[in-house]
């Protein structure tokens, strides 16, 4: 450095162009919680009830879920059913970006224990519950 420094005015200057854009930045993110909090709500209180796994007709049904307030959650799925039993859940529509290892665990979890009364993927709760919602769609057809 040329061993100069700095003038109190710049000093001052920059600590409240430091102090602003923090004031954006936690505005921002709490104005997100905010309007993003009646969709949140809305996904931890989403019903999924217990569907009779032992009343199914053979077949494929398919099922969706709106996605909530804001659709942000909604999917479409594919359920199969052979010999009375839940062998297949694909998913055929989605609107978020979840890989195939979340969906394949959060599936298989239903068709291992034949019931949609399954514990959710850590951290997805709500996402979980959304593609939960479609397959009991799917098996309420199922049992008609």
């Amino acid at each position: 450095m040329n061993g100069k420094a700095i003038p109190k005015k710049r000093k001052g200057k920059m600590k409240m162009w430091i102090i602003a854009v923090v004031a954006l930045l936690a505005a921002s993110v709490g104005g997100g919680i905010l309007f993003t909090a009646g969709e949140r709500r809305e996904g931890r209180n989403l019903p999924i009830r217990a569907v009779d796994f032992h009343s199914l007709k053979d077949g494929t049904y398919v099922g969706e879920y709106e996605g909530g307030k804001y659709k942000w959650r909604a999917n479409q799925v594919r359920v199969t059913v052979s010999s009375g039993k839940v062998t297949d859940i694909q998913l055929l529509m989605h609107k978020e970006n979840r890989s195939p290892d979340f969906t394949g665990k959060l599936y298989g979890r239903v068709i291992e224990s034949q019931s949609l009364q399954v514990d959710t993927i850590s951290g997805a709760t709500i996402t979980s519950k959304a593609y939960l919602k479609s397959v009991e769609n799917a098996l309420n057809e199922a049992q008609k």
